[in-house]
């Protein structure tokens, strides 16, 4: 036999604004006071907002290059000398280090090809990428590897583009 109390989810629109309120109950007289969002209602009136009308480039209209094969191979050879050198100095890594190396360049080398098409495409999968099949492979050091290699990245990728494109950080 069916109950004759049901319990009901009515969003009912609060008289100061449109966010609706919400209401669990049969009586939306009571619900109507007790669950109306007031303050957010306040806050959302206060926001501000410009009034100058200033040009927005949507994220999907802007078009990124293409990457460039010779810069690639020009960077992925900066990053290899520089990660051996780094890596080197670390007792972690013992006689793995060219084979941690040689794991952290290919999957870079592959990014950059791929991937990398100037400031703003610097992603961050390959480096979790290069510390997870480190650690799968048994290699020591992934971790290790890894933050060495995005530091890298990060400090000198973007503006080795700007200087072999002749572009500028700013624009």
């Amino acid at each position: 036999m069916a109950s004759t109390s049901s319990l009901s989810l009515f969003l009912i629109p609060s008289a100061s604004s449109s966010i609706p309120s919400l209401c669990l109950s049969q009586t939306t007289t009571k619900c109507k006071q007790r669950f109306s969002f007031p303050s957010l209602n306040r806050k959302l009136a206060t926001l501000p907002f410009s009034s100058t009308k200033r040009p927005v480039t949507r994220a999907a209209e802007y078009k990124f290059p293409d990457p460039i094969p010779e810069f690639a191979d020009s960077e992925t050879e900066k990053f290899k000398s520089h990660l051996l050198h780094k890596l080197s100095k670390k007792d972690v890594f013992e006689e793995s280090v060219e084979e941690v190396v040689g794991v952290c360049t290919e999957i870079f080398r592959t990014f950059l090809h791929s991937e990398y098409g100037g400031p703003g495409t610097l992603l961050v999968d390959p480096f979790i990428d290069m510390a997870d099949i480190v650690t799968e492979r048994g290699l020591p050091g992934g971790p290790q590897a890894a933050r060495s290699a995005v530091n890298w990245a990060h400090a000198n990728v973007d503006k080795d583009w700007n200087e072999w494109t002749g572009g500028n950080s700013n624009q």
